[in-house]
């Protein structure tokens, strides 16, 4: 099916079960335990070994030499795979570096072999008898020193110019010009990156915890020079990846390695610190901004720069995405520049680009509202736009970035706010801070397979995933909808890459792709139903298990009487979003308390509005917006993977030393979703929101602390070390 004009009115607007909040159909499943991640699957053919990764001890070089001789007489061992015998290995096209290192090693905890044998405990214990000679070459580790060469990015990364930006800088009335830093951040996902590999003769199979199936699977296949055809790629439930299981990691190779060498199934997991060093992280940032505006308030110069730094062949964190599209102004540039860092790979995590972007932009809004005695909120609100600035012929498709903040607002007591420092409550400064929220909407081509067997069960078949988001339920409201049918008679199969492609879960482009993909299927299927029961030209209406054509109906079981129909579709997206721009809005109020003795920083409520097309499940989104909401807590407050500059690593590679928010730091958190459908974006009329919660709610937090305290902190996380000195003195 072709998406290439608005959606009408179709069986979705009916909303009988799509748009209702629903308790997650897999949910039973996960909570008894029933529910098998990557590590724990038991429809392996034959007993599955373990295999232990090893990772390099040094950030940049080479191995001179490895002796694997005393890990393979050891106790149990099946197989010692390293770069010498693991034949020929292709890097990925989505890895920056090597899966497998050696010679050269690219970065630290880099795979550079796996111990195979029959318990866990002997291929950990063998893996520490591997002896590794190596040539270490001095690597570049700091973002801020290699800020000063680090040349502009290129292609769609580029810097973009509107108008004179200089020009107007100088001349506007009020100016702002400050840096913002916003450090490397782990993905720290739940369940570790681990997967079991099987081979039945030239045929590979892994069960992995992946976001994106088919492009593991392609990427598989690609990195082992082995047919496409020939792997299987299973991902049924993953626990948390945030970005981080986007790509294929070591786990899978390393394991697939394994087992061919051992001739037999391989289970690996990777250990906690593999997490930060070995896969992926959010990469540091170094964001100048310059706004002007005007004594009305109306900006009239817009400059965003940002420095961040990756691997060689890797790309910049994209901090500027949000600036070129959130507020009005007709003299603009952005720039992103790209330091080579000898660090572990820096790559997607949630909200690439929005998230860190608007942790600086939405300061440096607060901070020239107050330069021109504004509300930040009224800030906002004048210098909206309903067009893209920076091509103002084209429209967004739907913007309630207004309704948002003032709805907001109204709901959260902004009015009662007071000037910096004013408020306290004993030996607490309180204080009320807001952010905008904006997050592009992306559109994936996404297929889907769905039966009906004789029962009248509808079965849908898609290698999309479900990373804790929801995705098992909607899809099935998406189909119950469509075929008017129950909850109860919907049968979702997901993460599987012999079904049909879908969109995968990444870039907030899952809920609204994947469920379009299975409408067109629904479609396929309705049709075929129709013509089978001979019911006639006209529209169908299909409810209560029965299908209607003018003053004909029947039951849609008797269609499959003869035996099942099986149909199969994809949802491909015209050009619309060339026409409008496709975007999610939101805004973010956070109170906190600040103890003006300690510098402690307690969050004491939070609220979201967003704008993000028709919702699916109240339930589902609503859980991942507070979910998105904490993240950005722990952004404000206590993420940062510390970097070693002298060797290249991340000291804090565990959630012993990596802090992220746990219960007691969460407060009350209230959402809303304005009630609105986009028709430019899908049948579905849906966008996402699972990263739209994110963006802004660092800022958030960082500009009530300003509003408790008097004091602004411009360099994440705001730890109490950074504003204590300037508290006043204790009495």
């Amino acid at each position: 099916m072709k998406f290439d004009t608005p959606a009408g009115t179709n069986p979705i607007d009916r909303m009988t079960v799509v748009g209702k909040p629903t308790a997650r159909i897999d949910g039973p499943l996960k909570v008894s335990g029933h529910a098998p991640y990557a590590y724990e699957h038991q429809d392996v053919p034959g007993k599955p070994a373990y295999g232990y990764v090893v990772g390099s001890a040094i950030a940049k070089g080479a191995i001179r030499s490895i002796d694997t001789a005393r890990a393979e007489r050891a106790s149990g061992v099946l197989a010692v795979v390293t770069h010498r015998n693991a034949g020929k290995i292709t890097k990925g096209n989505f890895n920056t570096a090597m899966l497998l290192g050696g010679p050269r090693i690219q970065h630290y905890h880099q795979a550079i072999a796996v111990v195979v044998a029959e318990t866990f405990e002997q291929a950990r214990s063998a893996a520490a008898l591997i002896d590794v000679d190596y040539a270490r070459d001095g690597g570049a580790f700091d973002l801020a020193a290699a800020k000063v060469d680090a040349p502009d990015a290129t292609g769609s990364d580029a810097p973009t110019s509107v108008g004179d930006f200089a020009g107007a800088f100088a001349a506007a009335p009020v100016q702002l010009d400050q840096t913002y830093t916003t450090p490397d951040q782990s993905h720290a996902m739940m369940e570790p990156h681990a997967t079991i590999a099987a081979w039945e003769g030239e045929k590979l199979t892994v069960w992995s915890s992946n976001q994106m199936v088919a492009w593991g699977a392609g990427d598989l296949a690609r990195t082992l020079n082995i047919p496409a055809q020939n792997v299987r790629l299973i991902s049924p439930y993953v626990g948390g990846g945030f970005g981080g299981k986007l790509f294929l990691r070591s786990d899978v190779l390393m394991a697939s390695l394994g087992a061919r060498a051992a001739k037999r199934p391989v289970k690996v997991g990777l250990p906690r610190p593999f997490m930060g060093n070995n896969t992926t992280h959010r990469p540091a940032t170094i964001q100048r901004i310059r706004l002007g505006a005007g004594q009305d308030g109306k900006l009239t110069a817009i400059g965003h720069e940002s420095w961040s730094g990756d691997l060689e062949g890797g790309g910049p964190e994209t901090a500027t995405q949000q600036t070129k599209l959130l507020y009005a102004g007709a003299n603009r540039m952005t720039a992103l520049r790209l330091a080579v860092l000898d660090l572990p790979e820096g790559n997607a995590m949630r909200a690439p680009g929005e998230a860190p972007g608007l942790m600086a932009l939405e300061i440096a809004v607060d901070e020239i509202a107050e330069k021109l005695g504004m509300d930040p909120v009224r800030f906002r609100v004048i210098n909206d736009t309903q067009v893209d600035p920076e091509h103002p012929e084209r429209p967004f498709s739907q913007r309630n970035l207004v309704r948002c903040l003032e709805e907001g607002a109204e709901r959260f007591g902004w009015s009662r706010r007071k000037a910096p420092g004013q408020v306290r409550e004993g030996r607490w400064l309180i204080g009320m801070g807001v952010a905008a929220a904006f997050r592009n909407n992306l559109n994936m081509k996404s297929g889907a397979r769905v039966r009906l067997s004789p029962s009248g069960q509808v079965t849908v078949e898609t290698d999309m995933t479900d990373i804790g988001t929801g995705t098992y339920t909607i899809i099935a409201q998406t189909a119950a909808e469509m075929m008017g049918v129950p909850l109860a008679k919907v049968t979702v199969k997901l993460g599987d890459s012999s079904f049909p492609v879908s969109a995968g879960s990444g870039g907030q482009w899952g809920a609204n792709s994947s469920t379009a993909g299975v409408y067109a299927a629904c479609v396929k299927l309705r049709e075929a139903i129709v013509a089978k029961l001979g019911l006639g030209q006209g529209e169908a209406t299909f409810e209560n298990g029965q299908v209607r054509v003018g003053n004909r109906a029947a039951d849609i079981a008797e269609a499959a009487k003869g035996g099942e129909i099986v149909v199969q579709d994809s949802i491909e997206f015209g050009d619309l979003a060339k026409k409008f721009q496709q975007s999610t809005f939101g805004a973010h109020f956070v109170e906190v308390a600040v103890d003006r003795y300690t510098g402690e920083t307690r969050v004491r409520r939070m609220l979201a509005v967003c704008a993000a097309g028709r919702i699916l499940n109240p339930t589902s989104a609503r859980s991942q917006v507070i979910g998105a909401m904490t993240m950005g807590v722990g952004g404000a407050l206590m993420e940062e993977l510390a970097v070693d500059k002298r060797f290249g690593f991340f000291v804090n590679h565990d959630l012993a030393g990596y802090e992220v928010p746990v219960h007691a730091d969460i407060p009350h958190q209230d959402v809303v979703f304005l009630d609105e459908a986009d028709d430019k974006v899908s049948p579905m009329k849906a966008k996402g929101v699972g990263e739209l919660g994110l963006c802004g709610v660092g800022a958030a937090v960082a500009n009530a602390i300003y509003n408790a305290t008097g004091v602004r902190v411009r360099d994440y996380p705001i730890t109490l070390d950074k504003h204590l000195d300037q508290l006043g003195e204790v009495v």
